[in-house]
């Protein structure tokens, strides 16, 4: 009897496939009779290189094209960096299963054979909330807006065009660069982009998926629904400086959030305990306290 075929859409970007085939590895080792068939594609996010995401549409333009794929049929299911997907996902193309959580800091990367930073060439960092933070944690060290894939960065780093730079611990180890890794950053000096390190496994509402059981892990789903919660509620897009980390311990989620106000140049973080079951109550009182705090004028300019 012929075996189902599965087919499971990704970006084509090297770091993209590697994650997509770690999620492959993780189903087809708990389901062998299924025969999985990777379809890669080039998103809009992919293509455009030389403007920052917030000025062409967001975190959007990672997911369009595989949405599409996935409403058409072409596809089964799609493998995305939770990170980067949108904190609305269509009602029709719900979030199965989260994966085990790779490494969810950022770290320091210093162009090859460095040991020591250049604080005077300019550091890049993809995003505001790198930016907010680093140069809070280092003060007035030059930064740069940085796009393109993990290996398209790391290049353009060791040609001298950086000094440095702020890239995601996850990525780099899953494809096999964690000798690049200078420093990671602790959770106190800065706060990971909320889902960091975790791969969201989309599909079909209504669809049989009874084989992405164990794919499915359940810390990282609480640590999901507590972090996007926490910046959904936030109204935070992807140009937004909002960062959220939730630990979980035993029966208890400790949720570690940051809140900015770009108008004004204040930001605020603070953390708040709850159950696992809570995860999404927790997420929304935690922002709403931030947001409160800011609003009262209790946070000052440049607090953190």
């Amino acid at each position: 009897m012929p075996k189902k075929i599965i087919r499971v859409g990704s970006r084509e970007s090297v770091l993209a496939v590697a994650q997509t085939r770690l999620v492959m590895e993780n189903i087809q080792k708990n389901h062998p009779e299924l025969q999985l068939e990777l379809v890669t594609m080039k998103t809009m996010g992919d293509k455009i290189l030389d403007k920052s995401l917030d000025k062409i549409g967001g975190k959007g333009l990672f997911v369009k094209e595989l949405d599409k794929a996935l409403m058409d049929g072409r596809i089964d299911i799609s493998v995305h960096s939770l990170k980067d997907m949108p904190m609305e996902t269509p009602e029709e193309l719900p979030v199965l299963a989260y994966s085990e959580r790779g490494n969810p800091f950022d770290c320091l990367v210093l162009p090859k054979g460095v040991s020591q930073w250049d604080k005077t060439a300019p550091a890049g960092c993809s995003g505001h909330r790198r930016r907010v933070q680093l140069l809070k944690l280092m003060g007035d060290v030059p930064i740069k807006g940085i796009r393109g894939n993990i290996l398209t960065r790391l290049d353009k780093l060791d040609s001298g065009e950086y000094g440095a730079l702020i890239l995601a611990c996850s990525g780099l180890n899953r494809v096999g660069l964690q000798d690049r890794i200078h420093k990671v950053f602790t959770l106190e000096e800065m706060i990971p982009s909320a889902g960091q390190g975790i791969l969201s496994v989309q599909g079909r509402k209504g669809e049989d998926y009874s084989w992405l059981k164990e794919t499915d892990n359940p810390i990282s789903r609480v640590q999901a629904l507590a972090e996007r919660t926490f910046v959904r509620t936030l109204d935070g897009g992807c140009s937004s400086p909002i960062a959220a980390f939730a630990q979980v311990s035993g029966q208890e989620v400790c949720l570690t959030g940051l809140y900015y106000h770009e108008e004004t140049g204040v930001y605020v973080t603070g953390k708040k305990v709850d159950k696992p079951e809570n995860a999404e109550k927790l997420g929304e009182t935690l922002a709403l306290e931030l947001k409160s705090k800011f609003l009262s004028g209790a946070a000052k300019k440049g607090e953190l």
